[in-house]
């Protein structure tokens, strides 16, 4: 029976600062179930809602219908993303700093997904010193919200702002080609706009949700 806690999706590329000297997968003792148990908890505590998806580096294929990862799936990239609704809105956490080293242990984006839910542990922590009162700590987290200049109406309107700028058919089934192409163009690090690299953000959250990409 499936988790309806959480749901993965692919990664269609690695955007996020890239980790150079990634740790070990194996310093984390703990279980897939410790570990799913303990981001509940977690996001649960800060008004998380269901779904929450995290996205890896996983092909469609790779993905069962209940939205599940097959058991022989293995993702070419170690990172992950996470990605939920909370009380302070739209929160978005990404890292690759765990790696698997080891034939034995968890998975590289597991370990990397316990390192999201003990991230969360430590910022909730801060609200214990009584210095950040209302989630202040959560600011440099937040995705794009709905609303304002870099964000769209549906999905199908991303898509077809994506598709004008990579000068490609609107269609949903390219969706994540054309995401890879404006992705390597617009990165800041590659020269592009911060304007055009949010918009692209928030057309990626749209179409995530959407299951388009």
């Amino acid at each position: 029976m499936a988790d309806t806690f959480y749901v993965i999706r692919p990664l269609p590329a690695w955007t996020d600062p890239e980790t150079r000297d990634r740790r070990g997968a194996h310093v984390f003792k703990a279980s897939w179930s410790d570990t799913l148990a303990l981001l509940r908890d977690e996001i649960g505590k800060i008004g998380g809602r269901p779904p929450v998806v995290f996205q890896i580096d996983v092909t469609e294929g790779d993905i069962r219908l209940d939205g599940m990862l097959r058991s022989n799936a293995k993702a070419g990239h170690p990172g992950v993303v996470v990605s939920f609704e909370s009380q302070f809105g739209p929160l978005r956490y990404a890292t690759d700093a765990y790696e698997r080293v080891y034939g034995f242990g968890m998975q590289s984006w597991q370990a990397n997904l316990r390192a999201v839910a003990l991230t969360l542990g430590a910022l909730r922590a801060i609200d214990r010193w009584g210095v950040s009162k209302r989630g202040e700590q959560y600011s440099g987290w937040r995705a794009l919200e709905a609303g304002g200049r870099t964000t769209f109406p549906t999905a199908d309107a991303a898509l077809r702002w994506m598709a004008g700028m990579d000068d490609a058919d609107a269609l949903p089934q390219n969706a994540r080609a054309i995401y890879r192409n404006l992705a390597r163009r617009m990165h800041p690090d590659a020269g592009g706009s911060q304007d055009d690299w949010d918009r692209l953000d928030a057309a990626k959250l749209l179409l995530t949700k959407a299951e388009l990409l």
